[in-house]
């Protein structure tokens, strides 16, 4: 390694090499792709971040040279010196493909073992092997150029929010637990034996103390850690685009929002996303589609049919209409595609979302159905009417007393098989915000409501008188911003009022005193003047993960963490020292 720093300098990366190189004498450095022995001629296939290009040795090689050649194999980590000659045999696959560096002098650096997978793209070796080697992973073209756009979109972010005059400001990780939401990361501390830090679920009440101090456009790319049940697009530890703003309105939050969304997508992707986007309110979304982050990119929207069953005997249906609803969506012409089975599957599949069913109806040549037979001509009739039923459809219906439960149902079963059935438009992205949503939501397992974003967000101010009388009525100045049916950002305007910051508590069932204690900073921050703000955060991992059609989030995650939270490479978390368990005064409970 000392010879390669003081003898040779890489003086341009393989995959910048063109015709227009032709002659010059270059320095190029990475690792074997693969090795072509032809007897008098060897190939090698030289692979770094920006490319492949091919290194010939032939009979006019030093012989020392050729031999070295000779030895290479996959992996190993070479230097080459040489001139740059037009190929006689192109390659229009890759973008080096009309040149190859005849090589003069040739370094190996470092030899490999065969590699436990193939270093190619659109490798179809199981995530686990992957993630156990991810340092190999990451030599993949395919997730360099990932992980590469991903440090693009950021770069973006950056610049937009610097041209428009936010500060970026960090804000500290060892932060004051304040349990609302998700459970926090605790971390102990050694200086204060029983007491604890936690990581920040975000950076939400240091950036309202931001504003309290002056800084009236902040912006970070922070942090976060959430100690909650993974799916494929969440982790424990993800990544923000946070800002926050003061002396504005909702619009004009969600004006810069859009503002960057626009600028990412026309210079990431080379996309033009239209301005404004379109908006639809939170009750609309679950009304038309059963979800809060609504796909538009197909139809097969919700039909309410509870007016149709009013006088129903069949008790499913009307056990439901009590207190909720009975809803369907209308598989357009695939009764022939979709079969009994796969029909009771979903049956099956619909209960994790709380429903206790499926009722359904199959219109193919010979019509069938789980319930018809229990209704009245009358009923069926009308329940087809309203669902624009033809022949070859499938009618899939959810009856609850909870409206919660038929949405959720129907809103993923409505994904799922556009999914299945390829109806997804793909041909450009679909964007959209989501606004007045709920302020609370009640909670079965704490008995009391919950703040549906955070306990600092505005009510709408035509709400307010209901705030004690009936939260559950009173609507939020919040937004989600939605691309492809998934959440990618979300935020509010926040209170900046102490008297009103002390009422939404009371609605949140926090006496003076806990309130005090959980946010006490906060409270008293308040007291010495606060500006009206508000802000927004887009989750970064969704974000790009989104824009560069990935299938999951850990695909644009350097060093992701797998379902359990555990990182398979590193083998973390793991078991600590005695000694360092002492030092923070803890004694491990070993749980059956």
């Amino acid at each position: 390694m000392a010879e390669f720093m003081t003898g040779l300098k890489r003086s341009c990366y393989c995959g910048e090499v063109r015709l227009s190189d032709v002659g010059k004498k270059i320095t190029v450095c990475g690792w074997c792709q693969r090795q072509r022995d032809l007897g008098q001629l060897i190939f090698i296939d030289l692979r770094d971040r920006t490319g492949i290009l091919q290194l010939a040795f032939d009979e006019s090689c030093d012989r020392d040279v050729f031999q070295k050649a000779f030895s290479v194999r996959a992996e190993y980590v070479l230097a080459a010196v040489g001139v740059v000659r037009e190929r006689t045999s192109k390659n229009k696959e890759i973008s080096t493909g009309d040149v190859e560096l005849e090589v003069q002098e040739l370094r190996i650096f470092s030899k490999s073992e065969t590699p436990p997978f193939a270093i190619e793209e659109n490798s179809n070796v199981k995530e686990d092997t992957r993630l156990k080697y991810r340092y190999l992973d990451l030599r993949r073209p395919d997730m360099q150029k990932k992980i590469i756009g991903r440090h693009r979109i950021v770069k973006v972010a950056h610049d937009y929010y610097d041209e428009n005059g936010f500060v970026e400001i960090e804000t500290p990780d060892l932060i004051k637990s304040t349990p609302e939401g998700a459970r926090d990361y605790l971390v102990p501390s050694r200086m204060f034996p029983g007491n604890f830090f936690a990581l920040p679920q975000s950076p939400q009440l240091y950036k309202q103390l931001l504003m309290l101090s002056g800084f009236d456009r902040y912006m970070q790319i922070a942090r976060c850690f959430r100690d909650e049940d993974l799916r494929a697009d969440r982790q424990p530890e993800f990544t923000q685009i946070d800002f926050e703003m003061s002396f504005v309105n909702q619009e004009d939050v969600m004006g810069i929002a859009e503002g960057f969304i626009e600028k990412v997508y026309r210079e990431i992707l080379g996309i033009k996303i239209p301005l404004p986007l379109r908006r639809m309110t939170w009750q609309e979304g679950m009304e038309r589609f059963g979800s809060d982050k609504p796909d538009l990119r197909f139809g097969m929207e919700l039909t309410d049919v509870s007016e149709c069953l009013k006088d129903t005997e069949f008790k499913v249906f009307s056990g439901a209409l009590k207190t909720g609803s009975v809803r369907g969506i209308n598989l357009k012409g695939q009764a022939q595609a979709l079969s009994r089975k796969e029909i009771d599957k979903l049956g099956e599949w619909v209960k994790s979302y709380g429903a206790k069913g499926l009722a359904w109806t199959r219109l193919a040549e010979k019509e069938t159905s789980s319930f018809e037979k229990f209704l009245k001509a009358e009923e069926v009739e009308a329940l087809r009417k309203k669902m624009d039923a033809q022949p070859g459809d499938v009618l899939f219906f959810v009856a609850d007393p909870k409206n919660k439960v038929v949405f959720d149902t129907l809103g993923a079963l409505r994904c799922e098989l556009a999914h299945r059935f390829n109806l997804i438009d793909d041909s450009k992205p679909c964007l959209l915000w989501i606004t007045d949503f709920p302020l609370f939501e009640y909670s079965e397992e704490e008995g009391r409501f919950m703040a549906m974003h955070h306990p600092f967000t505005m009510p709408n101010p035509q709400d307010l008188d209901r705030l004690e009388s009936d939260p559950g009525s009173v609507r939020a100045l919040a937004y989600d911003m939605v691309l492809n049916g998934n959440e990618v950002g979300g935020g509010s305007i926040r209170i900046n009022d102490s008297e009103l910051q002390r009422r939404m508590f009371k609605a949140l069932g926090f006496t003076p005193e806990e309130a005090q204690r959980r946010f006490g900073f906060l409270i008293d921050a308040f007291r010495y003047g606060a500006p009206p703000h508000g802000g927004m955060a887009f989750g970064l991992d969704r974000l790009v993960m989104l824009m560069l059609n990935c299938d999951s989030i850990r695909d644009v995650i350097a060093f992701p963490k797998v379902a359990s939270s555990a990182e398979l490479m590193s083998e973390a978390p793991t078991e600590v020292d005695q000694k360092q368990l002492n030092e923070l005064g803890i004694q491990v409970v070993k749980q059956k």
